[in-house]
């Protein structure tokens, strides 16, 4: 692994032990990175996908509060086995827990929380980011690929911190963290870190610093990225 040590000491990184790797990680151990960046009794949407992920490596100790669009706070880990009651999903539809002091409301309700500015993060998938942290994640504008807004737009717009879960390259080798978006935007200027299994970024207003990396470099990087890379 190596590290941009200004980045990593940057005051909008969270406190946490770096990862080692010497290979790309799975999708799950992404999830245990981010988690790992959540701060104490923050308030936390995970999205549809691989997002949901990262509910399975919160300790229940740190007080996170994870909001689910469909109206629940206080969702805990994947529900398996005994504990799996089908009608406790998350948005989408994937049997989960509750911790103790959940709370159930309506779907009208939870989109006023996201829309409010009431969650501290959220943590969504993506087809592309941009360098300036323009998301596009609903459409890839092709005619037979069926559009699914759901609720990223409200969050985009609503939580205080966008990150991003996602591979850095597609199956054909191209890279989804660009200069400038070419799929349907879902919100503009909103992201503020993206994850991937390569290495973890953050998006500030001089560019993209990269926080870690998992078995590659920074030159490495630079050599497959059109962004400029700090």
């Amino acid at each position: 692994m190596t590290t941009d040590a200004t980045a990593v000491a940057g005051p909008a990184r969270t406190a946490g032990a770096p990862v080692t790797a010497d290979r790309p990680l799975s999708m799950d151990e992404v999830a245990a990175v981010i988690a790992r960046d959540i701060p104490a009794g923050a308030y936390v949407n995970l999205g549809i996908g691989q997002p949901t992920k990262i509910a399975d490596h919160l300790p229940e100790e740190l007080g996170v509060v994870l909001h689910t669009e469909n109206g629940m706070l206080g969702m805990g880990p994947k529900a398996e086995g005994d504990r799996i009651d089908p009608d406790l999903t998350n948005a989408g539809k994937v049997p989960v827990t509750e911790l103790p002091g959940a709370a159930y409301f309506h779907h009208a309700d939870s989109f006023a929380m996201m829309r409010g500015g009431h969650l501290d993060i959220c943590v969504l998938g993506a087809y592309q980011v941009s360098e300036r942290g323009d998301l596009a994640n609903w459409h890839t504008g092709r005619p037979d690929d069926i559009p699914a807004v759901g609720g990223a737009m409200d969050l985009a717009i609503g939580a205080k911190n966008v990150y991003v879960m996602m591979k850095l390259f597609t199956k054909s080798g191209a890279p989804k963290l660009v200069p400038q978006c070419t799929y349907p935007l879902t919100g503009v200027g909103c992201v503020s870190r993206v994850y991937t299994e390569v290495a973890a970024f953050e998006l500030r207003p001089d560019g993209v610093h990269v926080l870690e990396t998992y078995g590659t470099t920074v030159d490495e990087l630079r050599s497959r990225l059109d962004v400029e890379l700090h």
